[in-house]
């Protein structure tokens, strides 16, 4: 695989949301000039992180309405999208979830695109797609992204407790998994039930795609001999009795993100695009509740359509501005490393570490 393009644009100290609105659509109409992205009534999903309560780092709508109307003159049809999350948060479902993208201004009267949560009301709305990767044979994937005839990623570079690095990698891998797929990225699963906790409801039954799963006595009981760990039982139960798993190395994480993010992309090579905004750069992801402070200077917006390159410029840029190693460093205490995403990304084929940075 050769060079890819990553076009880059800088952010200025004192740059206005109209500014940056001004610098996606520059890069924008740059990258796309000479590739077919958008054609006459393509659904183009916009996938997003609409932050979680109170936290501050999130990517503004303020930042993106040009570029909505963009694709609208393309003939395209914009919806801003994400799936419902693992913990326990304010987007774990999806009326809360819509509830926050709203309170984060992400409202039709404000931006002129709809919201959908892409994985359904209890991130039951997903397909198998099958990859060839290290961890998984298939992977668990949106069906509203999958259904999409454009993918358009919109991800803001941070720090992560778990993978040392999120930005276009984590952005669509884990974002655009369901709640079981999340599950699986987290840890290998081998759930088992609290009998304690257990109200013998029935909705693991329901779920479980083997029939692993009977009420006996009062209590969900598991039959190991038919479950392959597909985590459905744990993102369905509601009485944590058959709890989440966060136990998974960050090696295994990280691989297991870009692995998913394969099986979404798998159909959309030549439909995708990747922001990655280096705005407001903190140390933890934007599914923190709080608002965290920013850890360096504002750097950039950049953009390509290989998820790969514009994480591998991101990070050079940033340990370039920094004149150190740091995510690496920022995260030392927890050994962390976010090089072992770009790695098992490039061996899969996600796309590749050679790019060539073109500036605005």
């Amino acid at each position: 695989m050769g060079k890819s393009k990553v076009w880059f644009i800088p952010v200025e100290k004192g740059d206005s949301p109209g500014d940056i609105d001004s610098k996606v659509i520059r890069l924008f109409e740059t990258a796309v000039k000479d590739y077919s992205l958008i054609a006459k009534d393509d659904f183009v999903a916009m996938k997003i992180h609409f932050g979680e309560r109170d936290n501050i780092g999130y990517v503004k709508p303020d930042y993106l309405k040009t570029l909505v109307s963009r694709i609208k003159d393309s003939g395209g049809k914009p919806f801003f999208t994400d799936t419902n999350t693992l913990y326990k948060g304010q987007r774990s479902n999806s009326v809360d979830h819509l509830i926050q993208a709203y309170q984060h201004g992400f409202t039709l009267d404000k931006i002129d695109a709809p919201v959908i949560i892409a994985d359904g009301l209890m991130s039951k709305n997903f397909s198998r797609v099958e990859i060839a990767g290290k961890h998984f044979e298939a992977v668990n994937i949106a069906n509203d992204i999958l259904h999409s005839d454009v993918l358009i990623g919109i991800s803001h570079l941070t720090g992560h407790v778990g993978a040392c690095m999120g930005a276009s990698i984590k952005n669509i891998g884990m974002g655009c998994a369901s709640r079981s797929g999340k599950q699986v990225q987290h840890a290998d699963v081998n759930p088992s039930v609290s009998a304690d906790d257990c109200t013998a409801c029935g909705q693991c039954v329901k779920w479980c795609p083997v029939e692993a799963i009977k009420i006996i006595d009062g209590n969900a009981v598991i039959d190991y001999e038919k479950c392959y760990g597909c985590a459905e039982c744990i993102t369905t139960c509601s009485f944590d009795a058959i709890a989440v798993s966060w136990a998974g190395t960050s090696k295994a994480l990280q691989e297991k993100m870009a692995e998913y993010a394969l099986g979404v992309i798998k159909d959309k090579r030549d439909k995708s695009l990747f922001f990655n905004f280096l705005i407001h750069i903190s140390k933890g992801c934007d599914c923190l509740g709080d608002a965290q402070d920013a850890v360096i200077e504002d750097i950039g917006i950049l953009l390509s359509v290989d998820p790969l390159a514009v994480d591998q410029a991101s990070v050079d840029l940033l340990n370039e501005r920094a004149e150190k190693d740091f995510l690496k460093e920022l995260w030392s205490e927890s050994g962390l490393d976010y090089r072992q995403q770009l790695n098992h990304a490039a061996a899969i084929g996600l796309g590749s570490r050679e790019y060539k940075l073109i500036e605005l």
